[in-house]
């Protein structure tokens, strides 16, 4: 079996893989389900800005046509978010997205698979999916995906409008280390507090990889959840997020939004109820969430290859 055969590397990706250059994963359902065009193709632009500027080559992960592209430009982007049909790929979704030669965005769940298929040890995201606060036996598929896939997954905790419990109960459960970075609690997304603990912390980015090669070094083969404040100045109050959850929740029951379209309907709705204050804070601990991946995946690099420090 030779799995990549389905994947297509861009050129400054393939020359990083092969000088074992660090490199940073980056999702695109946020860019296909998340963000309205064209503030989705700037950020894909900002993102993959400040890997580099931090030291990193950015490899933004995709489905284009049945190709699970590893590193794409913006007329590549601008394609896959244009396609008629457009799938969220998940575990489940590979197979027919490639058979039929679909194209679509990666979930957490989705980049997942395909960085560790490749090789790529490090992942820059928003928010993980979590358990839904309703109904509770609806549990994303990024969580099951993150007990059993090797990689440093760098976001400001789980999406706030889910369990936020419930959702660090699980990866308790399934040996998920969460690594506060500069910070003893999980942060909720929008905001900097949860009032829940992590289950370690780690103050700079040689933490975090000497964290990742003890864990994985001992055959464990989960993440390494590292959760990052969002920045302070573009953060929200919890009291003002909860009710705005709360409104978004009763119009998505009402509606009768399940599924996959539930996270979408749920980010929007709540960005339309705090006046784009929340869709500001998603596109900002983004940006600082690519700049800590950055300079957690040269850390980790130069742990790794001793050659490349400088």
């Amino acid at each position: 079996m030779n799995p990549q055969k389905y994947f297509h590397f861009s050129p400054d990706v393939a020359q990083a893989r092969q000088n074992a250059a660090p490199l940073v994963a980056l999702e695109t359902t946020v860019l296909t389900h998340g963000l309205p065009y064209p503030q989705n193709l700037q950020l894909a632009q900002d993102m993959e800005n400040v890997v580099r500027q931090h030291g990193a080559i950015p490899a933004t992960i995709g489905i284009l046509d049945g190709i699970i592209h590893v590193g794409m430009d913006a007329s590549q982007i601008e394609s896959m978010i244009t396609a008629k049909k457009l799938r969220k790929i998940s575990r489940r979704d590979f197979a027919p997205a490639i058979a039929r030669k679909e194209s679509g965005g990666t979930t957490v769940a989705g980049t997942l698979i395909a960085a560790h298929a490749v090789g790529m040890p490090v992942f820059a995201t928003g928010g993980i999916g979590g358990v839904h606060r309703s109904p509770a036996y609806d549990i994303s598929a990024d969580l099951p995906e993150l007990s059993r896939t090797p990689l440093i997954v760098v976001c400001a905790g789980a999406k706030s409008i889910l369990d936020l419990p419930a959702t660090l109960e699980y990866l308790e459960t399934a040996g998920v280390p969460v690594v506060g970075y500069q910070t003893d609690e999980f942060p909720a997304f929008y905001s900097t507090s949860s009032g829940l603990p992590v289950s370690a912390r780690a103050d700079t980015p040689e933490e975090v990889a000497a964290l990742a090669e003890a864990h994985w070094s001992l055959g464990i083969s989960s993440s390494l959840l590292v959760v990052v404040p969002p920045p302070s100045e573009s953060a929200l109050p919890a009291g003002d997020v909860e009710k705005a959850i709360a409104q978004a929740l009763l119009d998505a029951e009402q509606q009768q939004v399940r599924g996959q379209a539930a996270t979408p309907f749920l980010l929007d709705r709540v960005s339309q109820l705090t006046g784009g204050a929340t869709l500001k804070a998603n596109l900002d601990l983004l940006l600082e969430n690519a700049r800590v991946a950055a300079q957690i995946s040269l850390a980790y690099s130069r742990l790794k290859h001793p050659s490349l420090r400088a």
